[in-house]
This record gives C-alpha cells, structure tokens and sequence, in this order.
C-alpha cells in the first residue's frame, strides 16, 4: 500500500503509486509508528521543495529520520515544481539553494524589497495557498493568456497548468495533451497557484516541468 504522501495542486495529500520529480515537506505531519498523517497537515509555515537524492543522505519515508529515533519531517512528493508551486511550496535553500536564491531574489524584486527573506515569502503564501486556508480568487478564460506559464487553474476538481498558451490538465501520472484556453470558456475558473508565485512566475522564475508536458 502506498503512503499518504503525494500532494495535488490543491495542496490535498493522497496515497497513490506516483511518486514524482520532487520531495518536500511542511514540517513534521505524521506518525512514525503508524507511518500515516496527523490530523494537522501542516507544522510550519515553511513549505519548501526539495531534491529526492541529496548527498547520498537515504531516508524512511514516514518513519523515523532524526538522532534518537524521533520522527523526522514528512517527506511529501510532487510531479514536478509546478504542481508544488501550486499547493503553495517554495524551493528548499538547504538542497536546492540556487533555485531558493533566484525564487527568493524574483520575489523582492516584485515586490520591491531590496533585502528579501524566505520568511517573507513564507508569511505571505501561507496567507494564499488553498491547504492552509486561502481563498483562491476566480479568473476567467480571457485572463488565461495573461498569467506565466507555470500557473495551475482548477475546474472543479480538475487541476490545468498553462504553458504557451495552451492548458494542460495534470493527472498523479503526468499532463495530458495541451488543449486551447477557449475551450475552458464559461468554466467556473479559480487560481490555484498563489498569487505570491504567480507574480514571481511573471518575474521570470523557471519551474521544472514533468516530462510529459513536452511529449
């Protein structure tokens, strides 16, 4: 049986078979004996994207990973940085400090903060992001072509990304084929990808794709 621990674009965590280009975490969510979640689905308003092979450090998923045989933090995983974007995550500075630093110094730029700081991105997204409370706002089909490529949208329960211009419906396997923005016409659309990384998305920042979205 699969752990609980593969997070969608609305930030929910499943047990399913796909694991996914990237690991992260929220803090320490689950119970090692038991290896399954908390009640809580998050500890820390730091939810960062992580490498799944970082110095050959090996981990039990779920289990216990800190001195002394205590829980260490839960090891969620994602298709790709795009679906972790979405649930409302920000790269690791630990494993991934390049992809912190330029996520990080886009962020000040947009919002014009000359010194900024993972905290200040971390108290504004967890102000966002749908798992932890967020109302995502609506957007419609015509404001589509407006976002970067890399921002998620849902309708209903159906999870797109958008990229050239085109939207790609995302499934735990991977994307489908790109299909035309029109055809979500008269859909009743809401962003799912914060709008904090959707602004950074706008300055630039390049989140790593599944390979699907190119087949």
């Amino acid at each position: 049986m699969p752990l609980q621990n593969r997070v969608d674009p609305f930030g929910a965590i499943h047990a399913v078979p796909e694991r996914g280009l990237f690991t992260g975490n929220r803090g320490i969510i689950h119970d090692p004996e038991t290896r399954t979640l908390l009640k809580k689905r998050w500890a820390l308003p730091a939810w960062i994207i992580c490498v799944c092979a970082f110095r050959n450090v090996r981990r039990g998923p779920m289990g216990r990973n800190r001195p002394g045989g205590k829980a260490g933090w839960t090891e969620l995983f994602f298709l790709d940085e795009v679906t972790a974007l979405a649930a409302g995550h920000r790269p690791c500075f630990f494993c991934r400090r390049e992809r912190a630093t330029d996520f990080v110094g886009r962020f000040g730029e947009a919002f014009g903060i000359d010194e900024p700081r993972a905290p200040m991105v971390d108290k504004r997204l967890h102000k966002e992001r749908l798992a932890s409370g967020g109302r995502p706002p609506a957007v419609t089909a015509p404001e589509l072509g407006d976002l970067p490529d890399g921002t998620m949208i849902a309708d209903g329960d159906n999870a797109y990304a958008l990229r050239a211009g085109k939207a790609l419906k995302w499934s735990f396997a991977g994307y489908a084929s790109p299909i035309a923005l029109d055809r979500l016409a008269d859909r009743p659309l809401r962003l799912l990808t914060p709008t904090t990384s959707i602004t950074v998305l706008k300055h630039g920042f390049a989140p790593a794709w599944h390979p699907s979205a190119d087949s």
